[in-house]
C-alpha cells in the first residue's frame, strides 16, 4: 500500500466512525507502525488546513477524529436542525475546572473545594458528557470518581488534560485571598 492508498484508508476509517479511533487500531489496517501512521495522519492534518477545507482531523490523546471546521457552524446550521448547545452557567464551570484539574475526584471532594452542594452541576457535566464516571473509590460506599471525556477535549480543544493552562503558587494564593475576602463579606451580613 503506498502513501496515498494509506491516506484515503485513514479518511475513510475516520469518516465513517464518526467519532474518535485509537492510532493503533489504524496502524493495524494500514499495516504500519503507531509513529509512521501518526506521521501520515499529520500530513493529512496539514494538507486539510493548507487546502482550506471544511474538514479536520482532531488529535485526542492516542486517538484521531474527523470533524467539520468550527468556520463551517453557520453554513451547517442553514441545512441541519440547530445543534444543541450547552450554557456552560459560572457553577458549572467551576464545578468542570475542579474536576479538570483534580481529576479522578468524588463528588463529596468537589463540594468540599467549593463548599456547596455540587449535584446539579455534576449532572449537567454528565448529561453534556464533559465528565464521566471513570470508577470508583476503594472505601467504604464505593463513591464514584468522575473525570473528563474525549468530548471534554473536543469542546475545549486540547488534545489532553496535560495541555490545560498550569495554575502558578501566586494565583493559588490570588484565588485563597479572593476566598477568604467572600467568607468575610457573608459573616459581615
Amino acid at each position: 500500500m503506498n502513501v496515498k492508498e494509506m491516506e484515503a484508508v485513514i479518511e475513510a476509517i475516520l469518516f465513517t466512525m464518526g467519532e474518535s479511533v485509537e492510532v493503533g487500531r489504524i496502524a493495524k489496517v494500514i499495516e504500519q507502525d503507531v509513529n509512521t501512521t501518526k506521521k501520515i495522519i499529520h500530513n493529512l492534518m496539514d494538507k486539510y488546513e493548507e487546502e482550506d477545507r471544511g474538514i479536520r482531523i482532531l488529535e485526542l490523546e492516542d486517538s484521531f477524529q474527523m470533524c467539520t471546521k468550527k468556520e463551517m457552524y453557520e453554513y451547517l446550521i442553514q441545512i441541519a436542525k440547530q445543534p444543541k448547545r450547552y450554557v456552560l452557567t459560572d457553577v458549572v464551570l467551576e464545578t468542570l475546572s475542579i474536576i479538570a484539574y483534580k481529576q479522578p475526584i468524588t463528588k463529596l471532594e468537589i463540594e468540599r473545594i467549593r463548599g456547596v452542594k455540587s449535584d446539579h452541576a455534576v449532572n449537567k457535566l454528565v448529561e453534556y458528557n464533559l465528565v464521566a464516571e471513570v470508577g470508583r473509590m476503594d472505601t467504604p460506599g464505593r463513591p464514584i470518581l468522575f473525570g473528563t471525556t474525549e468530548e471534554f477535549l473536543r469542546r475545549f480543544s486540547v488534545q489532553s488534560v496535560d495541555e490545560l493552562p498550569g495554575i502558578t503558587p501566586e494565583k493559588v494564593e490570588d484565588f485563597k485571598a479572593e476566598a477568604e475576602d467572600e467568607i468575610q463579606l457573608k459573616l459581615n451580613l
